[in-house]
């Protein structure tokens, strides 16, 4: 069975930096776009930034700029470098890889931007 499993969340002030990572364990092929959204506190889940696997990249506006996702196709891991974070960045940030077959979902990791 397929788990997304994100790490690299935290507390940051603001100003700072984060690099959030995702990989998948168990058997994953022909993985089309990799992506990050988030949830912040009493929101719905917004996007973020995803990646095709031909490395085209589409952003937030919030986050252009600021944010830059990449991914490594052999280790079927994806990355969102956070710099110059805000308070409004604050929230639960999830990975999402989408296949002809499948879509999948990590569980989240929490990021907290504050003095």
């Amino acid at each position: 069975q397929v788990q997304l499993v994100e790490s690299g969340g935290g507390l940051v002030q603001p100003g700072g930096s984060l690099r959030l990572s995702c990989s998948a364990s168990g058997s994953i092929s022909s993985i089309n776009d990799m992506g990050w959204y988030r949830q912040p506190p009493g929101k719905t889940r917004e996007l973020v930034a995803t990646i095709t696997s031909g490395g085209r990249t589409k952003y937030a506006e919030s986050v252009k700029g600021r944010f830059t996702i990449s991914r490594d196709n052999a280790k079927n891991t994806v990355y969102l470098q956070m710099n110059s974070l805000k308070p409004e960045d604050t929230a639960v940030y999830y990975c999402n890889f989408e296949a002809w077959y499948a879509d999948y979902w990590g569980k989240g990791t929490q990021v907290t931007v504050s003095s």
